[in-house]
């Protein structure tokens, strides 16, 4: 029988502690392929896909750059940690009655690496990776494929994510966006994209659950 509701969460920046990691290690693929590019402006691209955000950099795809990118990065894996409560908050969602999916703009070899970090397979159903989608956020794609993939509709999901181009996913998706503060995007920016609430983190969303958009459409 399938689920009745779908909870999709975005990884980096929602569940892990790892959006200043990806803005490092594009930093130094930027300087690796001679481009002098501010972290501040990495920062504000973090969730959208890796070829989008080199083409909005630097006005064109480079598939070096997306190479080095993930060259630099690896390293970093092993630096992962989810946030607080991260793991808790999907077993609450689970417990609720939901399918909870990861949907993420990680690449599938990433994957494993997310997972141990989070330690809470007990609690996922399933899991989409970048290399399920044709195009990353903001397209749609990735929560169609987690939505298919689970049975659920986009109008019994429930997304939670920390970036405006998750929130622009959604909206292309038909499926609310819950946002959190934890990827360093505002609460005035979350909001304007047009994100239903917003949460510092995984531990206050879990602290508010039953009050939040995941309780009342689990009751």
């Amino acid at each position: 029988m399938s689920p009745k509701l779908a909870a999709l969460f975005d990884v980096d920046g929602t569940l892990i502690d790892s959006n200043y990691l990806h803005v490092v290690a594009w930093w130094e693929a930027f300087r690796s392929q001679g481009h002098d590019i501010p972290m501040a402006d990495i920062h504000r691209l973090i969730g959208m896909g890796s070829e989008q955000l080199v083409e909005t950099l630097i006005g064109t795809s480079d598939d070096d750059l997306v190479a080095a990118h993930t060259d630099y990065y690896a390293p970093r894996l092993r630096q992962l940690r989810p946030f607080a409560d991260a793991g808790e908050l999907l077993r609450r969602t689970s417990k609720a009655g939901y399918a909870v999916v990861l949907a993420t703009s990680a690449s599938a070899k990433e994957a494993p690496h997310l997972r141990a970090a989070l330690d809470a397979d007990d609690a996922i159903d399933h899991m989409s990776t970048s290399d399920d989608a044709d195009a990353a956020k903001p397209q749609p794609d990735i929560l169609q494929i987690s939505l298919d993939a689970v049975g659920v509709k986009a109008e019994d999901a429930v997304f939670v994510g920390d970036t405006v181009w998750d929130i622009e996913a959604c909206k292309r998706a038909g499926i609310p966006c819950i946002a959190l503060l934890s990827g360093g995007i505002t609460a005035r920016e979350l909001t304007a994209a047009g994100a239903t609430a917003v949460y510092a983190d995984p531990a206050e969303l879990l602290l508010g659950f039953d009050e939040s958009l995941l309780g009342e459409r689990a009751e």
